[in-house]
């Protein structure tokens, strides 16, 4: 047995609880992982609401996207991996599995890196899904030496680690910021700050006026933000258009702009993109942030932090204790 946390009914922070479950068994080309950490995503909490069809899984469901730990199961077949390894890696929720806030958790190997060696197992826990999406962010929004990219939601898990990597990717980046966060935000890489909020489009322009070749809308603002990128530029948002919390945009799409969408489940090569993600973090090019380890009794809290808005960095559930 093992102990994980989820929900059977969809509603508030309240509804997830501690659950007592049979431990997973790795299959064919799967490695189980003991995990120590399980990082607590937005789209976590957008999966308990029932903002996402659940279609015909029975509960209880189990969040988490991704994990950190040892993997203590390999499946028959050929693997990379051996019982012992200190791994990171991405979840998707669904069955037959589940998804991350669980003691141990089996997933296919193609899902699974090293863990960097320079960072706990808890830290590394934030990096697999948050990373995998701004790599494919970057590649969406043709991130290159001497491209000009714009993201909003700088603070947050994915916005941090897009600057980061856009930086190790040769672009020039201009983030957005409130004053109290600008520290951060330019020791994460910044090249220029524009004041998050309303004005942010024309302060990019009052910086850049050709404005920028793409930008990266974390924090959903829409139409609001469109200024900021150049005439045939590239806009992409962080949820598909339509989709709870997102802005509206006009149609047609002003000024040639292409409109763009990613999800780090759309890379095309995520066993690599995972191991460049280790391997950044070990040159020090991208940083593991966490805001709270907590108990995993304590995830509704979590979820409640979240929604509420401000958390910097990830909390993490730790469930390396027996």
């Amino acid at each position: 047995m093992m102990k994980a946390v989820g929900f059977h009914t969809p509603g508030g922070p309240d509804v997830l609880t501690e659950l007592d479950l049979p431990a997973p068994e790795a299959g064919p080309g799967e490695v189980r992982i003991r995990v120590h950490g399980a990082a607590v995503n937005p789209a976590d909490t957008l999966i308990r609401i029932g903002d996402v069809d659940l279609g015909a899984m029975p509960g209880p469901y189990i969040l988490g996207m991704d994990v950190a730990g040892v993997i203590d199961q390999v499946g028959p077949g050929d693997s990379a991996f051996s019982t012992g390894d200190h791994v990171m890696a991405v979840v998707i929720p669904d069955r037959p599995h589940n998804g991350g806030y669980a003691q141990y958790v089996v997933v296919p190997a193609g899902q699974v890196t090293a863990a960097p060696k320079n960072v706990s197992l808890i830290e590394a826990a934030t990096v697999p899904m948050n990373g995998l999406t701004a790599l494919q962010g970057l590649n969406v929004l043709n991130a290159r030496p001497g491209a000009t990219l714009a993201v909003t939601g700088s603070t947050g898990a994915f916005g941090g680690y897009f600057i980061e990597l856009g930086k190790r990717a040769g672009a020039r980046v201009i983030a957005d910021s409130s004053e109290a966060d600008e520290a951060l935000v330019r020791s994460l890489g910044a090249d220029l700050i524009a004041p998050r909020g309303p004005g942010y489009a024309a302060d990019v322009r009052r910086q850049i006026p050709e404005g920028a070749d793409a930008l990266a809308d974390a924090a959903l603002l829409g139409a609001d933000v469109l200024d900021a990128v150049t005439d045939n530029g590239l806009y992409s948002s962080l949820r598909a258009i339509g989709e709870r919390g997102t802005a509206p945009l006009p149609e047609p799409a002003p000024r040639g702009i292409d409109y763009r969408y990613f999800g780090f489940y759309e890379n095309p090569d995520i066993p690599g993109s995972l191991r460049d993600l280790t391997e950044a973090v070990e040159a020090r090019q991208l940083t593991p942030r966490v805001a709270e380890v907590i108990d995993p009794a304590d995830a509704g809290r979590a979820h409640a932090a979240l929604e509420a808005g401000g958390v910097r960095g990830r909390f993490v559930l730790d469930f390396s204790r027996p």
